[in-house]
């Protein structure tokens, strides 16, 4: 056996991830991280008396390519002589018709897939080949969304299905980088299939993956991944104190003795603690929990807020949340404050309802690739970026805010929908949503709205000739 997959089998043993005997469905795509995860666990299966199944979900989204994944690892399963689950789906149709983003689609449906196959089949578990680089990816990733502690903590060794709690998921390979099992695959002889769409900078991840981590890697942190990693652990110890502090202080004395907190007022807790029984309020009212929102609430003694245009929400004294259903909020309305902008010349800004807006015009192809540093802003770190086709926005947008009958068609779908239908699938809470600024073309066309993802019918393509850069973000008070 060699070191490498003893280590592994030291975290799984360590970590208590998977029972001898159980029964395990590995999760496999094709890709390096699944194929390795694959071939250790069945390494592994022997001595610890392990019955493995293999699932793979084709989401058709390559192709020939996504064929010849689910051909290469139906062969690999047929090779080891393990049971061998397949299903496919459309994911563009299913996330056009559900108004979500193809990777949420992606998502729910491969986890709907391997939560079927799971129960139907009795596994103990469901193993998943996430890494240490996926877990420095997901906190930036979060970091730049305005995650909080449970957020910036990451992906655990082990987790239940989003599914279906009773099905756990298991990560054993969560302390390993790609580099070493890659190295793995190499020195095993291990064949896989790379996927083309993790090259391609549309979407946020990559990005991160390709420009930002390897630029803090050289500049910045040569350790990044360890500092991160290490980062995440101690993130994730705190907010899960937080959350047990939230729990012992609901259930009370003698529950919450141990915390000192017995007999404590709501507004006298920790502000951590307060956030903490909040959110958890609204996850079991099955509302979102926004960070305004959260904050409107804790600061804002009996004052409703607009969780819907059908619900308003408030907290009394004691901290619990009260729901009240109302025909309409009289003081939601449409803010009609707009601002026109010439894109003349190559570069501007300008500020405009609370946010600060830069642009550039860039007429180099391929130059954003090889040089991003020039266009990025030199001294805003919470500043968020987007790249347009200029040429299909033209020479002058409208910025503004979200009226009635606005529909906008973000990358991915295949039609525009109603911006109120795209509000409510993003949860985004009412009163924030008449807060957020939109940009459109001359025409009226909707290219970008804050917090969305950018207009299908404005992405760059191997035909753009110009690109409009579009950094963006909160003006400091």
């Amino acid at each position: 056996m060699s070191e490498f997959l003893q280590r592994v089998a030291a975290e799984i043993q360590q970590r208590r991830l998977l029972p001898l005997g159980a029964k395990i469905l590995v999760a496999v795509s094709g890709g390096a991280d699944s194929m390795v995860l694959l071939h250790m666990v069945h390494s592994l299966a022997k001595q610890n008396r392990w019955k493995v199944c293999v699932a793979h979900f084709n989401h058709q989204l390559r192709g020939r390519a996504s064929d010849a994944d689910e051909k290469l690892v139906g062969r690999m399963a047929g090779q080891l002589a393990l049971p061998f689950y397949v299903e496919w789906a459309d994911v563009n149709t299913f996330a056009a018709q559900s108004k979500i983003s193809v990777e949420m689609g992606a998502r729910k449906l491969r986890h709907d897939f391997l939560a079927r196959i799971a129960l139907r089949n009795k596994i103990s578990a469901v193993v998943l080949a996430h890494h240490a680089d996926d877990q420095v990816e997901l906190f930036f990733l979060r970091l730049l969304r305005g995650a909080g502690g449970d957020g910036l903590a990451g992906m655990k060794w082990r987790s239940s299905s989003p599914v279906n709690k009773r099905i756990p998921l298991v990560r054993p390979l969560l302390g390993f980088t790609k580099m070493e099992l890659l190295e793995y695959a190499r020195e095993n002889k291990i064949r896989f299939r790379a996927d083309a769409s993790n090259d391609c900078s549309d979407f946020l991840r990559n990005r991160i993956r390709h420009h930002l981590l390897p630029l803090l890697r050289q500049d910045y942190q040569p350790g990044l991944s360890k500092t991160v990693l290490r980062t995440m652990e101690i993130v994730g110890a705190e907010a899960e104190f937080v959350s047990e502090a939230a729990r012992a202080w609901e259930r009370q004395p003698p529950a919450g003795r141990w915390l000192a907190l017995p007999g404590i007022g709501f507004e006298q807790l920790p502000v951590a603690v307060q956030r903490r029984v909040l959110q958890r309020q609204l996850t079991e009212l099955g509302a979102f929990t926004d960070f305004e929102l959260v904050e409107q609430l804790r600061m804002a003694r009996g004052k409703y807020v607009s969780i819907s245009p059908r619900l308003t929400i408030a907290r009394d004294a004691a901290g619990k949340l009260h729901l009240t259903p109302t025909t309409g909020d009289p003081e939601a309305k449409f803010k009609t404050d707009e601002l026109k902008l010439e894109l003349s010349g190559r570069a501007g800004r300008m500020d405009f309802a609370g946010l600060n807006i830069r642009w550039a015009v860039d007429k180099s192809v391929g130059a954003w690739k090889s040089n991003p540093a020039r266009l990025r802003p030199k001294k805003a770190p919470s500043r968020r970026k987007e790249i347009f086709d200029a040429d299909k926005i033209g020479g002058e947008i409208v910025l503004r805010h979200w009226r009635a009958g606005d529909r906008f068609q973000p990358i991915g779908l295949e039609s525009a929908a109603k911006l109120q239908d795209l509000f409510v699938n993003a949860k985004i809470p009412a009163v924030r949503r008449r807060e957020l600024v939109l940009a459109a073309t001359e025409t009226g066309d909707i290219f970008w709205v804050e917090g969305l993802r950018i207009g299908e019918n404005f992405k760059l393509t191997g035909r753009t000739s110009a690109r409009l850069v579009w950094h963006w973000a909160k003006k400091q008070l």
